[in-house]
């Protein structure tokens, strides 16, 4: 999906693109774009969500303005692992470790969603920055939608009655290359990760922080 975001501005708006099933134990995979005052940097907001539990959010700055052009934001989600990437560049992998007890998302099919609301409650500063209505509209850019994916219907995938090579998706991997890419964009971007929060977990880090 390309999407420019809200200009100026923006504190209190999240703009969001994500994959979500239905019901109360529903699925989810998270881009949500955090606004911020004029001249502060767009939070990129990622959470990943299995059987109605989340509580694993990882954040961003990017390395460019997300409101002067269109970029490209993508989700790639097979049964091993969901990749988040910005224009190609891989910001998150969060593999499939249910052999080690930590749950995945892979038994619900999930529909694309998008939308762009009012959160100044917790968006930008934790709250205390609030949204400045003097300055609605607020409008964000979604353009050029492209899903490769399994249609789910009358409880049978698509994608068995295909061959391998026509989703070559559902068993891609990060090259060496992309791994390189990834480990870049942690390192100087990365503001935040739940598998770092000690105080968040006093208890002890989720399993998927600790597997090797």
């Amino acid at each position: 999906m390309n999407i420019k975001l809200v200009p100026g501005n923006s504190a209190g708006t999240v703009t969001t693109y994500y994959l979500r099933s239905e019901g109360s134990t529903w699925d989810e995979i998270d881009f949500e774009f955090l606004g911020n005052l004029s001249g502060d940097p767009y939070i990129v907001h990622t959470n990943v969500y299995t059987q109605g539990k989340g509580d694993k959010e990882q954040q961003f700055y990017l390395w460019f303005d997300p409101t002067k052009d269109f970029h490209t934001y993508s989700l790639l989600w097979n049964p091993q692992r969901i990749i988040f990437s910005v224009d190609g560049t891989p910001i998150r992998e969060f593999k499939d470790l249910e052999t080690t007890g930590v749950a995945f998302p892979k038994s619900q099919p999930m529909s694309v969603y998008s939308s762009l609301w009012n959160a100044d409650d917790w968006a930008t500063r934790g709250g205390l920055v609030k949204t400045d209505w003097s300055k609605a509209p607020f409008t964000a850019a979604y353009r050029n939608y492209k899903a490769d994916a399994c249609v789910w219907s009358s409880g049978k995938s698509s994608c068995s009655s295909t061959s391998p090579f026509q989703n070559s998706w559902l068993s891609q991997e990060l090259d060496i290359t992309s791994q390189e890419r990834l480990k870049w964009v942690q390192k100087n971007y990365m503001i935040y990760n739940y598998c770092t929060d000690t105080k968040r977990f006093p208890q002890g880090l989720p399993k998927e922080c600790t597997v090797p």
